[in-house]
């Protein structure tokens, strides 16, 4: 969306532009998964449970789009592509950790208000 001045409003204001991209489907895992270490398209592919081969390349061409991911073509035949956190990634990967583990003890809980909710919803 353009802003008066023909600029993109998401790109102006910094908070938004970047819960653009890690607030997407996908893309905090992939980042979550490469800070495991280096990994290929397939085994990423294997790994994320749910994620299209389509979606996992839309994902991570977004992601070295924005300096969180380097693309390595290896050196074999057939060629294969390798995929690493850069260092803008790894920073990022350091403030996801506090969201996963808040979501990974956090989530019985939510699932608990959810049910509590939609039996209300129901009755």
């Amino acid at each position: 969306m353009a802003n008066r001045t023909g600029g993109d409003r998401n790109y102006d204001c910094p908070v938004r532009d970047i819960l653009d991209r890690i607030g997407d489907a996908w893309s905090v895992l992939v980042i979550l998964e490469l800070a495991r270490g280096p990994c290929r398209f397939n085994a990423l592919c294997r790994v994320i449970d749910g994620i299209s081969q389509r979606m996992l390349a839309v994902t991570l061409r977004r992601l070295e789009r924005d300096g969180f991911v380097s693309r390595n073509v290896l050196p074999v035949a057939p060629p294969q592509v390798e995929y690493a956190l850069t260092d803008l990634g790894w920073s990022l990967k350091s403030q996801l950790s506090g969201l996963y583990e808040w979501a990974d003890n956090h989530q019985p809980a939510i699932r608990q208000a959810r049910e509590r909710y939609d039996d209300l919803a129901d009755a």
